[in-house]
């Protein structure tokens, strides 16, 4: 199918996960900050990441978003091909390849060929709610190579969709779209400054 079918497609898949957790969770969803939303320009967006419910939702409040993500999601029959088709850059967690060592090149193509902005989860797997596992140092890396501003979010989505166990019925998922980053800071303090603002954030919704 067309590439513009399918990312409509997951837009469509967005609205239908949180239509299923309000009808069979009576889970509320609340966005705050759109205002913060970047409207001109390129940026990549750094956010925190709970549960599947990001991959699916954040498509219905970003423009087609990019996601860079594990390897092994792309490997899972049907999913994995919509990643592919939408544009999704992979990355081996494991062991250094070739392919990985030409990532920030294909994040810059993938960044200079479109409108559409980057997503990254700087935990690099999904934690629980109470978790505050260090940001990776790649999302430094990425930041400091493509110069441009990110878009942080915080998402509390594991206290309704945690990565492991039973669904919670009768919660609120938050999603908080926070002030942008303008480029310039160096990569590590970049790294700590987000992650304390991704934290804190997420600190405020318990």
């Amino acid at each position: 199918m067309p590439t513009k079918i399918v990312l409509f497609g997951g837009k469509m898949m967005g609205e239908w996960a949180a239509l299923c957790l309000k009808i069979f969770l009576q889970t509320k969803i609340i966005v705050k900050g759109r205002d913060n939303i970047i409207k001109n320009g390129k940026f990549f967006i750094a956010c925190s990441h709970q549960s599947m419910f990001e991959t699916f939702y954040l498509q219905t409040i970003f423009n087609a978003p990019i996601f860079i993500l594990k390897q092994e999601l792309v490997k899972i029959p049907i999913f994995g091909w919509y990643l592919k088709k939408i544009g999704s850059i992979s990355i081996n967690r494991n062991k250094v390849s070739k392919d990985n060592l030409g990532l920030i090149d294909k994040i810059k193509n993938s960044i200079n060929n479109s409108q559409r902005p980057l997503i990254i989860f700087p935990q690099g797997t999904r934690v629980l709610p109470n978790e505050k596992t260090p940001f990776k140092k790649g999302v430094g890396r990425i930041y400091d190579e493509l110069k441009t501003n990110c878009q942080p979010v915080a998402i509390n989505s594991g206290n309704v969709w945690p990565k492991n166990g039973r669904m919670y019925p009768n919660r609120t998922i938050i999603i908080s779209i926070l002030p942008s980053i303008k480029p310039g800071m160096l990569p590590s303090d970049f790294v700590s400054f987000i992650e304390d603002k991704i934290y804190n954030e997420l600190n405020l919704m318990n």
